[in-house]
């Protein structure tokens, strides 16, 4: 029997699937850390993981925990590649899909046209039945249409079925009955209820999230599964985890009847972990910004917490209003911004960088792969901030013709030359990831000085310094593996469930029994789903959270509730919220406050990984220094660099800027007067000035 513990993680990318592999020896105490990087692999996306592992040197058979963090589900949105759904709902509501909501973006345009819906008019089938939004029931059911409209749905080819009825967030038992007759009467069939999925009030929204779980539960559910089938043939023989975008695991069977819920699974992972790595470090106060190959994602966390929230919509921008997903989703701002980011000019010679990607294929045109736009990457490598000669870990050999051509065709659209062009290209990347930063803490009442800045993906270490003295943080954080963290943050997440349920409730002296009834009621069907599941009930934990408005406002603030609800607790509930309502605010009512609903987080540890600090060596800095080299830093110009190899960095290591670290997954530019230090876990604390 081996004494070891081998615990793993895995995020499939839009361009990498990255690997972090913590193996652990109970007699010697010590722990080996693996990570790796290979291509991203659309659209047999298992395959990558099963080449990632190979290439870490990770036997499947060895692993005792295994999490997965994957794009599938928001690549099959975005890209259209779900299948054809079919939806049933009450009699008389088929077109809230289509009417949907009338905050449009782009107010002003005449010719606007709303977001298609995911299912056609023809697809949209109701039935007579009626639920009043106290869940009393005004109208019975009458499922006598349903095996019309089923067959109908065969004849078109109809592969998943989403059903949602009026007010079942208050009283599920018309869906119930709809869901339970449909798997009857089309054993197979994907199905899924809005009950599943969530109990919060809003119709558009629920409908609409009801419909994409239905959209993409074929196609997740055949990915799981292949992963699952090729891991076993693998020799693969625990449970595997994956990780949803609440910043908690699900067990796979959960994950596969309501897929929808790992939308963002993979920025999900990557800021819990930012929190986590902050509690380690001493710095609740964390901005955490992701930079990865096409996107930049960045999210704030205060006193060690993450923000979750439902109010999450996937392509909206400037000129379209979206689509709503009702589930638990990391509070986060995502722009296209990464290092596979395309720099281009517009008519009016303006210079932009994004949303357009050249994505894993070709890629910057240093691949060599055929790109021939100018990238961000590129733009870095053409300044000297990258290596050429240490490209992507030394695995790929820049293609610095095919960068400078790309670059100097910037750069003639503009009128300046080649080295001109890279600079503006890094600051107009930067300027978009601060604006990025402001709207998470600037706009919701939140000082960035008060912050420390955490900056991992492939690209966060380039360009943290430069943001972090824009916005005047505390200091920047580079974690140790910075470029597989959102991988190292599935190890240190709990399994973990929200329950949102809605439920009006005044904030005056007889409230509380209600308000503590529905708490206590999803506190029971949490620890009966996961025992289930073979956990015990004993070690599901519990956070309370309060939906609370001013009375007749529209949207809510989420306030924390400890302990048991009782009236004589109501007025310091009121006082909280009102404290959170005027900080992300700046004003506070003399108005009645009302509760809208509960959040309840059911959490219990699944092999969750736990750090240990190393002691500070004796080591100079100077036994990792390579060596010099001319390192253009946008803003500060030209300066000879100390190149230092982040492998053979120590705890207890100082220098300070002008310098580079170079790591087999990133590069850390640290610039003139910079002060880094190098903490017990092996992370780099950059002290500006």
């Amino acid at each position: 029997m081996t004494n070891k513990t081998i615990r793993v993680a895995t995020d499939v990318g839009g361009t990498f699937t990255d690997l972090v592999c913590f193996e652990t020896d109970h007699g010697t105490g010590e722990s080996r850390i693996i990570t790796a990087k290979s291509d991203t692999t659309p659209p047999n996306f298992e395959q990558g993981v099963l080449n990632v592992l190979e290439k870490g040197g990770v036997d499947p058979k060895a692993v005792d925990f295994l999490a997965h963090g994957t794009t599938v589900v928001i690549n099959a949105l975005t890209e259209r590649k779900g299948v054809k759904v079919g939806l049933i709902t009450t009699e008389g509501f088929r077109d809230t899909l289509e009417i949907a909501r009338g905050n449009r973006p782009d107010f002003f345009n005449l010719h606007y046209e709303k977001p298609k819906p995911f299912v056609p008019r023809y697809l949209r089938r109701e039935l007579p039945g009626r639920m009043s939004y106290k869940g009393e029931e005004l109208k019975p059911l009458d499922l006598g249409g349903l095996p019309a409209i089923l067959d109908d749905f065969r004849k078109d080819g109809v592969e998943a079925i989403a059903i949602c009825f009026l007010h079942s967030y208050a009283n599920t038992a018309h869906e119930q009955a709809a869901l339970a007759e449909v798997q009857k009467l089309w054993p197979g069939v994907s199905v899924v209820s809005s009950h599943q999925i969530t109990r919060e009030w809003r119709e558009y929204e629920r409908s609409n999230t009801a419909v994409l779980s239905a959209y993409v539960q074929p196609t997740a559910e055949r990915y799981l599964s292949r992963l699952k089938n090729g891991l076993v043939e693998k020799g693969f023989a625990r449970s595997l985890y994956i990780m949803q975008s609440n910043c908690g695991v699900d067990s796979l069977e959960s994950v596969a009847k309501i897929p929808i819920t790992m939308v963002e699974s993979g920025p999900a992972s990557g800021f819990w972990g930012a929190a986590e790595l902050g509690k380690l470090i001493g710095e609740p106060n964390v901005l955490a910004l992701d930079i990865g190959g096409t996107t930049a994602k960045c999210s704030l966390i205060e006193n060690g917490e993450v923000k979750i929230k439902t109010d999450y919509w996937i392509e909206r921008d400037r000129t379209s209003a979206g689509y709503p997903i009702m589930v638990p989703v990391v509070d986060l701002v995502e722009i296209g911004n990464g290092g596979g980011s395309i720099a281009w000019v517009d008519d009016f010679g303006k210079l932009h960088v994004g949303p357009q990607s050249a994505g894993a294929k070709p890629g910057p045109a240093a691949y060599g792969r055929g790109g021939d736009k100018a990238t961000t990457t590129d733009a870095n490598l053409w300044l000297g901030r990258i290596n050429k000669d240490y490209f992507c870990g030394g695995e790929v050999v820049a293609d610095m013709k095919a960068a400078e051509a790309a670059i100097k065709a910037v750069g003639d659209k503009l009128g300046v030359h080649a080295d001109e062009a890279a600079r503006g290209i890094i600051r107009i990347a930067n300027n978009n990831m601060v604006n990025a930063l402001k709207l998470v803490s600037l706009n919701r009442g939140h000082d960035p000085r008060d912050f420390t800045l955490v900056v991992f993906g492939g690209g966060g270490a380039m360009h943290g310094v430069a943001l972090g003295a824009e916005l005047g943080v505390k200091k920047v954080v580079v974690p140790k593996g910075a470029s597989v963290f959102s991988a190292w943050g599935m190890m240190m997440s709990d399994l973990r469930r929200d329950y949102f349920v809605t439920r009006l409730a005044d904030l005056k002296k007889g409230a509380a029994a209600g308000i503590e009834a529905a708490f206590a009621e999803a506190e029971e069907l949490a620890k009966a789903q996961f025992a289930a599941e073979g956990v015990d009930p004993a070690k599901v934990r519990f956070l309370r959270y309060g939906k609370f408005r001013y009375q007749n406002q529209e949207h809510t603030t989420e306030v924390l509730i400890e302990g048991t609800v009782s009236d004589d607790r109501l007025a310091a509930i009121e006082a909280a919220f009102h404290e959170t309502y005027e900080r992300e605010y700046t004003y506070r009512l003399d108005a009645p406050v009302e509760m809208v609903g509960i959040h309840l987080v059911a959490s219990a540890e699944v092999g969750k990984l736990t750090m240990r600090k190393r002691e500070a060596t004796d080591a100079k800095s100077e036994i990792a220094l390579k060596g010099h080299r001319d390192v253009d830093y946008a803003l500060e110009g030209v300066h000879k660099a100390a190149i230092y190899d982040g492998t053979r960095l120590e705890p207890g290591m100082s220098f300070t800027g002008p310098a580079i670290v170079e790591d087999p997954g990133t590069t850390v530019v640290i610039h003139p007067g910079n002060r880094v230090e190098i903490d017990g876990y092996g992370n780099i604390h950059i002290h500006l000035g």
